[in-house]
């Protein structure tokens, strides 16, 4: 923009699009994403994490966020029974990783009335933020191996 130029319609005052979509304003791989939600919680997976699963599942990308904020309620209505029942494979600060039996969340999604494309986002989204951690921790076969016996869960700390 020239001097005395005023931004054009969807430009803000440095001239950047201010209509970019919230995808574009994720963080990308630094951790959890920022609570945007009135309850304040943030979701313990990476912005990479929802770019990866808003392009690969069958799901509206703007139905990405919201479905992954209702699991994570419903997880935390429920940590304590995961923590106790479940292998965690990764804790840091921000989450934690469990390995559940196969067809979890199928039957978390049952129990929220989800159909089954948003299901498997849901699924998809878990998986693939434990296989990011795998490969930040150089644990990524190790991950490989157990998704393809059973489920990844991730619960914010």
């Amino acid at each position: 923009m020239r001097v005395g130029e005023t931004p054009s319609d969807g430009d803000d005052r440095h001239g950047r699009d201010s209509h970019r979509d919230r995808w574009s304003r994720l963080p990308s791989g630094r951790g959890p994403t920022p609570a945007d939600d009135e309850s304040g919680s943030s979701l313990p997976l990476d912005g990479d994490v929802l770019l990866y699963t808003g392009a690969t599942a069958s799901v509206a990308p703007e139905r990405i966020e919201p479905l992954l904020r209702a699991a994570q309620t419903y997880l935390q209505e429920r940590v304590d029974r995961y923590r106790r029942g479940y292998e965690s494979a990764f804790v840091d600060d921000e989450r934690r990783m469990l390995l559940v039996p196969a067809g979890h969340w199928a039957e978390v999604g049952a129990e929220l009335g989800l159909p089954e494309r948003e299901v498997d986002a849901v699924r998809r989204a878990h998986a693939q933020q434990l296989r990011r951690i795998g490969s930040t921790a150089d644990r990524r076969e190790e991950f490989e191996t157990a998704l393809e016996i059973r489920e990844a869960v991730v619960i914010g700390e």
